[in-house]
């Protein structure tokens, strides 16, 4: 066995090269990571989802209509109504008749998110089966 010793002892030069192998050490480890999480990370519940019918509805004699303004005025059909009291007075009696009106809502394309929601919370409460949404076609050019 032989040893080679520079005695040259001139231990202050500086090293300019990088060492790399730490960084492709991690660089791997990271890669084995990624391939093992991403089939997981890409999984996706299987659903149903609904098929888009764009069919006219038919306005009903017994069909109501609630519209709401761009100020937030919530109408049922021509009347104003006073308070959410009296909307749900009304959907309650709607949410008894056998067979339930169908409730259409009409927002203002400028009113406010907030009163359609809340119309719809109210439906909900109330029972009412089958609301649907009133709008116009777009204009074609």
């Amino acid at each position: 066995m032989a040893i080679s010793i520079s005695g040259s002892g001139d231990d202050d030069e500086v090293i300019s090269a990088i060492n790399t192998t730490p960084l492709v050490d991690v660089m791997l480890v990271l890669l084995i990571i990624f391939l093992i999480t991403i089939p997981v990370a890409t999984h996706t519940v299987k659903v149903s989802l609904p098929k888009d019918t764009n069919q006219p509805s038919k306005v009903l004699p017994g069909n109501v209509t609630l519209a709401v303004t761009a100020d937030g005025q919530t109408w049922w059909d021509q009347t104003p109504l006073r308070d959410h009291a009296d909307l749900m007075a009304r959907l309650d009696k709607a949410a008894r008749q056998q067979p339930q009106p169908q409730i259409m809502i009409r927002g203002d394309a400028s009113a406010r998110y907030e009163p359609v929601g809340k119309l719809i919370a109210a439906c909900q409460e109330a029972g009412v089966t089958r609301v649907d949404f009133i709008t116009e076609q777009p204009h074609a050019n």
